[in-house]
């Protein structure tokens, strides 16, 4: 689609990559900071007229307000910027599998510090995306190029449908 990539995973400090790689998932807090840099990537990308996909774990609802808005519902300090809120033009796709798929998919995985122990609280972490966010789910449970050809259909068309006349979108996986 010609749109700029970023995997969140590369954004993590590294006390949180540590914190993975022994197998402690991270909490609310270990996160927001991360979020906020995250927020800070889509809104320079963003203002500048680019569209992006970024690869994020935003399990909770409270994750993707802060990636849209800046915004920090979770804890009471903000230690990100607010700026516009993205969330009108913010396509999430949730990638939805079973707990076998997904173990095996991460087990083919290499050198990556979150290990397959840390799988199940992702699950337990896991709020799926709800109206009034803007959303899609996707079984991943199928062939990785009819995903890729559904994503690239679906969101095409979400992307006329929810943008208009607005110059930008972005897409959070």
């Amino acid at each position: 689609m010609g749109w700029k990539f970023y995997d969140a995973d590369d954004y993590h400090p590294l006390e949180n990559k540590t914190k993975m790689s022994q197998g402690i998932p991270l909490n609310d807090q270990d996160r927001h900071p991360w979020l906020c840099v995250l927020h800070e990537l889509i809104m320079r990308e963003t203002t500048s007229g680019l569209h992006v996909v970024l690869a994020c774990s935003a399990l909770k609802r409270a994750y993707r307000i802060t990636l849209t808005t800046g915004k920090t519902p979770l804890i009471g300090e903000c230690l990100c910027e607010e700026n516009e809120d993205l969330s009108s033009y913010t396509i999430f796709v949730h990638l939805h599998g079973s707990m076998e798929i997904i173990s095996k998919r991460l087990e083919m995985r290499t050198g990556h510090f979150m290990p397959l122990t840390l799988l199940q609280s992702q699950f337990d972490t896991l709020e799926p995306p709800a109206e009034p966010e803007i959303y899609i789910t996707v079984n991943v449970e199928r062939d990785i190029s009819e995903i890729i050809i559904e994503l690239q259909e679906t969101i095409k068309q979400k992307t006329n449908q929810t943008v208009c006349s607005i110059s930008k979108s972005n897409v959070l996986l």
